[in-house]
């Protein structure tokens, strides 16, 4: 079983740190599907499960679930094909955005030359509710090398652009906690909201020439030379180039707070908590859970990790559970607390030998399942990344 450690100190010089090491071309943006191209893979597709677990978080609000979702029967799928392993999604308007490229009117589009399709390869039936979407996500994977990802059992929605800003706009803030695979998942949010697949996820309106060559679609990504130049809340899109965004400028909020270890240092306790309202705001707040790899894979510390950071939640907004302040007309609330944990992507075949035991994938692997159970007896929802990352080139090697 998991042998709880107490390695709380441990401050690995983690290969997430790494310069990339995929050969840059000649020309900038002529890619191949290689490891450049299918960075976006973990981020975009991690991103596409955490809308579609925000969409479903109001399955108990039947007035805002789709007619698909509320039917008492699922209709007939006219396209079932008998005997294929794989069904054709169901030929209903709903489904149009799965079977076609999304990114087709994006930014960068044929430079950077990526297409939704080459991500995600949509079938039926969809998932009927939340906890068999995060389970078929979870347990997915690929028919091949780099192929596109399929969740296993029923599939996930591909939202447009425009559905992810509705499915954001019904939060008063999506808070995201975490590490650099959490600073990926908002960085793919917003290439998503700004229909930008070169610059989406950076500080593009204040970039030097150099900036611009350097932080091109997927270098973007990178952790050395553009996380700094990275958009890490939607505010700074608003306050700078209010243009580049699909969604209504003062609809939306997403921001990412920065907690990569354990013991959590007393300043980024207080930045989280000035996140936090005391009183109940209009509309619910999500959060979005990323940890690991910086207390190299240490289970125990991410669990204190977790609890501290659940712990400050509820001090600073009691709102937030069940029975607290701020129901209406003065009754205590409901807690409506929609809370989703990450665990990281599998290693690469370029992890330094001197991480293959504490983060490689046999880590990685038990990991995910001992946090996915833990985080189910806090009431956290769990994602695990190692399936859907397993069989695709990684930007970096790792």
């Amino acid at each position: 079983m998991f042998r709880y450690s107490e390695k709380y100190f441990s401050e690995p010089n983690t290969p997430c740190n790494s310069p990339p090491r995929s050969p840059r071309g000649p020309t900038l943006g002529v890619w191949s599907i290689t490891a450049r191209r299918f960075n976006f893979v973990i981020g975009l597709i991690v991103t596409f499960v955490v809308a579609y677990t925000l969409f479903l978080s109001f399955s108990l609000h039947k007035v805002r679930r789709p007619t698909y979702l509320t039917a008492s029967s699922i209709p007939f799928n006219s396209t079932y094909i008998p005997n294929a392993p794989f069904q054709p999604p169901e030929a209903f308007s709903y489904r149009f955005s799965d079977t076609i490229d999304t990114f087709a009117s994006y930014k960068y589009r044929n430079t950077c030359n990526i297409s939704s399709l080459d991500l995600h390869a949509p079938f039926a039936p969809l998932c009927p509710d939340r906890k068999t979407m995060v389970t078929a996500m979870s347990s997915g994977g690929r028919i091949g090398h780099d192929a596109p990802y399929m969740p296993r059992g029923c599939d996930m929605r591909w939202f447009t652009s425009e559905e992810i800003c509705e499915i954001l706009s019904r939060f008063e803030k999506v808070i995201i906690v975490g590490d650099s695979m959490m600073r990926h998942v908002i960085g793919s949010i917003n290439v998503l909201i700004r229909k930008d697949l070169g610059y989406g996820a950076v500080t593009d309106w204040n970039f030097s020439q150099e900036e611009r060559k350097e932080c091109f679609c997927n270098y973007q990504f990178n952790v050395k030379a553009c996380s700094i130049q990275g958009i890490y809340k939607t505010a700074d899109v608003v306050k700078n180039d209010p243009d580049s965004l699909s969604c209504q400028a003062d609809t939306v909020d997403v921001m990412i707070e920065q907690m990569i270890r354990f013991p959590i240092p007393s300043e980024e306790l207080s930045r989280f908590r000035s996140l936090l309202p005391p009183t109940k705001p209009r509309r619910p707040y999500a959060f979005i859970f990323g940890h690991g790899l910086w207390n190299d894979l240490d289970l125990q510390a991410t669990l204190d990790w977790l609890d501290l950071i659940l712990e400050t939640s509820i001090v600073q907004a009691p709102w937030l559970q069940p029975g607290g302040p701020g129901g209406k007309r003065g009754r205590a609330s409901n807690g409506f607390w929609p809370r989703l944990f990450l665990t990281p992507n599998a290693a690469g075949k370029e992890k330094p030998d001197e991480w293959i035991v504490s983060q490689g994938n046999k880590a990685l692997m038990l990991f995910e399942e001992a946090v996915g159970v833990e985080a189910g007896r806090r009431g956290v929802e769990h994602l695990g990344t190692w399936n859907m990352s397993v069989q695709s080139n990684k930007f970096d090697g790792v």
